[in-house]
């Protein structure tokens, strides 16, 4: 399976979050992120625009990236179960976790935990190393 990359993220320690064109990752996550080889069955969250439609039709506009997650994909990528893989440009990525309720999206919008309980992303890890750039 095969997907379109819509934005990056990139978490920095001193800086926070910010939306970057490239990304390098490895089998301990995003190079150059705060969790990279913290937790590598977490280190890297990809999140589907269905989440950002989601959170739309219930009234809630956020931008992109506020999710927290570090790939942003066009496709729902939700079905997908531990241990699949799927290509994001040349990188394949193993599927290692669904994400969980996340507290801090009650920052964005006190709905959103409850909301995007099974909606806002999956934990994956790369499989080898490699880039992911936007065009």
């Amino acid at each position: 399976m095969n997907v379109t990359l819509l934005a990056l993220y990139i978490a920095d320690k001193q800086t926070g979050r910010e939306e970057v064109n490239t990304i390098s990752v490895d089998e301990n996550g995003i190079i150059g992120d705060k969790f990279y080889a913290k937790d590598k069955d977490r280190s890297i969250l990809v999140t589907s625009l269905t989440s950002y439609e989601l959170a739309i039709q219930n009234g809630i506009n956020t931008p992109y990236g506020s999710l927290g997650e570090n790939i942003l994909v066009k496709e729902n990528i939700y079905h997908l179960t531990i241990g699949e893989k799927f290509f994001i440009n040349n990188v394949e990525f193993e599927v290692t976790q669904p994400c969980t309720i996340c507290k801090s999206l009650a920052k964005v919008d006190p709905k959103l935990p409850k909301l995007l309980k099974c909606d806002r992303g999956i934990f994956v890890k790369a499989t080898s190393k490699g880039n992911l750039t936007l065009s």
